[in-house]
């Protein structure tokens, strides 16, 4: 299987031949033509695709190798039309080369700056939705350590018989390692959620990406009085996509789902979230419950930031959430249930694997 880094790779070199190519392209034309036509202007156009994917260093040698390439077009065509037209021509070019790249990385700079502050944004959202599921995380790590703790007083039982019984005695042996990697695996998933870390696309299984999400808000959703449904048919294909942004943003829904039941009575609050295919051959969520609805005139607004239903909402969720979906290609939206509630759903492109 090719690792989605082997892809940027490729892509990253694919793109570097043919800018150098472009310049060079340019450069003959330049070369080719009068010296009253300033050709090498066009060397602007080979900066502005190259600031989109290589570094500031990159954009910089790539300017310079621009501006180098005018002067040598210069030089080579000086023996058609107005020297001085051609040296007032070359001038400007090189004017220009150096301008838009000032301007073209101080661009660069504020969109990373735009990136940071989002991605900074994204980190805090994910750490309040984790303090709201500190009860359903306690609990599910409580489970693990208490059957340690059962197996343990088993074993040492079984050590104290006689004959020393060793099978059952390594058998609850076991039962701990397995259960203390339970509870690792846990903290390893929660310690995910909270870390700040850039966006990592992977190969990941739809299946276990809605699991594991579902396995940590599990008890807090039930806590609420909230029946769970979750339907993930069997093989959906995977996905190419950041398996910590994915589950914020179906954590993030669930919660939304909960909390807007949380005035009705425990047998009328149902969550569902239900995969399958979408229109197109993407693969769809769909995150559903059973609450208070959406008006429709705040349909269009639910996904701006800073915009809430919620007195102590903070409006940040969602735009984040859309944010990260069309980050992956895909697009999110809500609809009104027929009866009571709303469904928030999602779509994500599927990809192909190499092998």
């Amino acid at each position: 299987m090719r690792e989605p880094e082997s892809y940027g790779k490729a892509a990253m070199a694919v793109r570097l031949i043919a800018l150098l190519m472009l310049a060079l392209v340019i450069a003959v034309a330049d070369t080719l033509t009068d010296l009253e036509i300033a050709v090498g202007v066009f060397q602007i156009v080979v900066v502005l695709l190259a600031v989109r994917f290589l570094p500031s260093t990159g954009v910089i040698a790539m300017a310079l190798l621009c501006m180098v390439l005018t002067v040598i077009s210069y030089e080579m065509t000086t023996s058609r039309g107005s020297e001085a037209s051609g040296l007032i021509n070359c001038i400007i070019s090189l004017a220009a080369i150096a301008m838009t790249t000032w301007l073209a990385l101080r661009m660069a700079l504020a969109i990373r700056s735009v990136h940071e502050a989002r991605s900074q944004l994204a980190r805090i959202a994910r750490v309040n939705q984790l303090g709201e599921l500190t009860a359903s995380i306690a609990h599910e790590v409580n489970q693990p350590l208490s059957a340690i703790v059962t197996s343990g007083n088993a074993c040492q039982r079984w050590l104290a018989t006689e004959p020393v019984n060793l099978e059952k005695a390594r058998q609850a042996v076991d039962r701990m390692i397995s259960d203390a990697n339970r509870a690792g695996d846990i903290i390893v998933r929660v310690r995910a959620l909270a870390k700040r870390s850039s966006t990592h696309k992977e190969w990941i299984s739809v299946a276990d990406t809605v699991a594991e999400i579902v396995a940590l808000a599990h008890s807090e959703i039930e806590g609420q009085g909230v029946a769970l449904l979750v339907d993930v048919p069997e093989g959906l294909p995977p996905l190419l996509a950041d398996r910590v942004q994915i589950q914020q943003v179906l954590l993030n829904l669930m919660l939304n789902g909960v909390d807007a039941m949380k005035k009705l009575e425990a047998d009328q609050a149902q969550l569902e979230i239900r995969v399958g295919w979408h229109d197109g051959g993407d693969i769809g969520f769909a995150v559903s419950d059973s609450g208070i609805g959406v008006q429709p005139e705040n349909i269009h607004r639910l996904f701006d930031a800073f915009y809430t239903t919620k007195e102590e909402g903070m409006g940040i969720g969602l735009a984040i959430s859309r944010s990260i979906i069309e980050a992956h290609g895909g697009r999110i939206w809500v609809t009104p249930n027929p009866a009571i509630g709303a469904t928030f759903h999602f779509t994500l492109p599927t990809g192909k694997m190499e092998t």
